[in-house]
């Protein structure tokens, strides 16, 4: 009986780190102008990703493309804080729910092509996650983006004032 519920408990942990490992994964793959080779395994097949402004996308390889194409026409850097990722597992242990916030500096078009914007954006995601063969994937994200606005001294291809 004790070997059942350490057993338990155990998978519970593994699941709750992988999940938290696939939040990581992606915030990677978007700072790499949203790396479809990075982003598409993170996916389940049938998938959904949208947020207002963008998408939606439906299946991993159109979420994957349609992210591509957001990271070279719309944001061209970025750098993602996934902060305080909140997972809950259903009781089948097979799929969970999650949210988290999202605090990321980014460079954006601007009113002309020599001169990018830099915005910051913070909003939330929520997601759905599913366990499949094993493996844990993204089932439904939705982002809200609550804040974006620019930065007073644009960061966007200038380097820190003391390593000039």
């Amino acid at each position: 009986m004790a070997d059942d519920d350490i057993a338990r408990r155990l998978a519970r942990l593994e699941s709750l780190e992988a999940i938290r490992d696939l939040i990581a994964g992606y915030a990677r793959g978007a700072d790499r102008n949203n790396d479809p080779a990075i982003m598409a395994p993170l996916f389940a097949e049938d998938a959904t990703w949208a947020a207002k402004g963008f998408g939606p996308f439906k299946g991993r390889d159109a979420i994957a493309q349609g992210l591509a194409a957001t990271g070279r026409t719309d944001i061209l850097w970025s750098l993602h804080y996934m902060i305080s990722p909140l997972i809950e597992l259903a009781a089948d242990g097979r799929t969970a729910a999650g949210n988290w916030y999202l605090w990321e500096l980014a460079t954006m078009p601007g009113k002309t092509a020599d001169q990018p914007d830099s915005i910051w954006v913070g909003g939330t995601y929520q997601a759905d996650f599913s366990q499949q063969d094993g493996r844990w994937y993204f089932q439904n994200v939705w982002l809200e983006i609550r804040l974006a606005t620019p930065f007073e001294e644009p960061w966007a291809g200038r380097p820190l004032r003391r390593f000039e």
